[in-house]
């Protein structure tokens, strides 16, 4: 037998005297106190424990603190390391345990693999595993499982726990990043009146016409910081603040849910876990009649793509070729500089739109005689004793259908009950259930449709209530809250304009 004089991992001398590079890695899951001595526990222990060996050369203890081990994804001290050791930088890597290293047993193996592959060897001080010992993949197999098992059990442990505080009403809010709300001394919801003036704005514009990017810019250009602390409002965070239910004094729990312990991936609660919503639980910012028109406005609203930084915008059409009316500057670098809407399609065609362009003034105008006539003590009259629909026929169709799809989920269940008893031909019960979960996904759908339809009445019921209030209290002269109540579009002809009105009735206005 000759023996080897190179290593296998690093084809350095085997009787090399060189000293190994040697790394720590400390991690920490989160960042209360107690884990805090811990993890400054762990960098001085490994720290002293590497530097007292001398065929050991010291590079540096690698840290994550506050980090879960279930991933390596986010672990930039792990990356760190990993990077380092690929580059040749270390040829040891110390750690407390397999679970500080990780808690997945794919990503485990997998580093630990590609490691090897580059001289790198991992020791696990509490496990005593060395990975270039011929038992240490087995070893970490079996540990970096437990490992995974035990993190698998924690989790549904904080989930059990997180929906028992939901169902009991409780939950947490971070503070820091909802505006608003402060966190009183009982631990409830306490308003924040400066906070809260802005809220009130952000829905009051809304209702004016203004669009939630146009909200966005104005807040943005006046200063005011998110509800995180930035400078820059968005699109997304005004029409968060817009359809958050905490506004009016309501709280609905669970509205996300996690699919997975490892990943730690969220995704928007469609009915895949339960819900829980808490009426009255703090004092309103919003009233609830004002949320809920505004939920109706957003959802009339889909489908519109105003972008500008006017209440006029997305709301003048064109009645020629149906495109939107668009600003446009006339003589911008000159005293006689005019701002006027034209229709964006007018020279779009082979033919162009005969319909005029028009200025604000005469949309203005406009409003104001469509108003006069709107007050007629005749029309309001009419508004009053206007009713849109009764739900009643349309409740008692969705109860028939809830029967129905319960009873097909009710013989789904027996089906596979009966199957797990009797022994039967798989081919027909196969068949047989399908035809039964077909049937209970077509009766689910016909019962969401009813509740659409539901809704959209009653939308229209609040909207009409809403459009006789405002034009009760109304008076004759223009203002960017009654055009926001009243007015759904404007359409232009060549003879005049037309008011769709948010009470669905139809108004048309001569030139002056």
């Amino acid at each position: 037998m000759i023996p080897a004089t190179m290593s296998r991992m690093t084809s350095a001398p085997v009787a090399s005297a060189a000293k190994r590079k040697v790394a720590g890695y400390a991690r920490v899951s989160t960042d209360q106190e107690e884990q805090q001595t811990s993890y400054e526990a762990q960098v001085d222990y490994y720290t002293n424990y590497i530097q007292g060996r001398e065929d050991w050369e010291f590079v540096r203890v690698y840290t994550d603190e506050g980090i879960s081990a279930t991933s390596t994804k986010h672990r930039e001290g792990f990356q760190e390391m990993v990077q380092d050791a690929l580059s040749g930088a270390i040829d040891l890597i110390v750690t407390k345990s397999v679970s500080r290293f990780a808690r997945n047993t794919v990503d485990s193996l997998t580093t630990i693999r590609k490691l090897k592959e580059h001289g790198t060897e991992v020791y696990f001080e509490k496990e005593n595993i060395w990975t270039f010992d011929s038992k240490g993949e087995l070893l970490l197999t079996i540990m970096s499982s437990l490992a995974q098992e035990e993190s698998r059990s924690i989790s549904e442990n904080v989930r059990w726990g997180q929906r028992k505080k939901f169902s009991d009403g409780k939950y947490s809010l971070n503070y820091k990043h909802f505006l608003g709300y402060d966190k009183g001394e009982d631990g409830r919801l306490v308003v924040n009146e400066e906070q809260a003036a802005i809220v009130r704005r952000i829905f009051g514009m809304f209702l004016a016409g203004h669009t939630p990017f146009q909200i966005a810019k104005t807040l943005t250009a006046e200063g005011i910081p998110t509800p995180a602390g930035k400078k820059q409002w968005s699109y997304t965070t005004v029409r968060r603040v817009l359809s958050n239910e905490t506004y009016m004094g309501d709280k609905l729990l669970q509205k996300t849910y996690s699919i997975d312990f490892l990943s730690k991936d969220r995704l928007k609660n469609h009915g895949q876990v339960p819900q829980y919503y808490v009426e009255g639980d703090h004092e309103a910012i919003i009233l609830p009649e004002t949320f809920r028109r505004v939920q109706d406005e957003l959802e009339r609203r889909k489908g519109c793509h105003a972008t500008g930084g006017s209440i006029f915008s997305g709301k003048i059409y064109c009645g020629e070729c149906g495109q939107i009316y668009g600003s446009k500057v006339w003589h911008s670098n000159d005293p006689y500089r005019k701002v006027v809407w034209r229709c964006n399609g007018k020279y779009a065609g082979e033919k162009k739109c005969a319909t005029p362009t028009i200025t604000e003034d005469d949309v203005k105008r406009a409003f104001e005689r469509m108003l006069k006539a709107l007050r007629d003590d005749e029309v309001l009259e009419n508004l009053r004793e206007i009713t849109v629909g009764d739900t009643a026929p349309l409740e008692r169709e969705k109860a028939r259908l809830e029967r129905e799809r319960d009873n097909a989920g009710l013989l789904a269940q027996q089906a596979i009950s009966e199957n797990a008893r009797v022994a039967q031909d798989q081919a027909a019960y196969n068949e047989r259930y399908n035809e039964l979960a077909a049937e209970y996904d077509r009766l689910d759908e016909a019962v969401k449709t009813k509740e659409r339809e539901i809704a959209a009445v009653k939308a229209r019921q609040r909207r009409l209530e809403e459009f006789t209030r405002a034009l009760e209290a109304a008076d004759e002269e223009f203002t960017e809250g009654l055009w926001g109540s009243l007015v759904e579009k404007v359409t232009v002809f060549k003879d005049g304009l037309v008011f769709t009105l948010n009470s669905g009735e139809e108004m048309r206005v001569a030139p002056c």
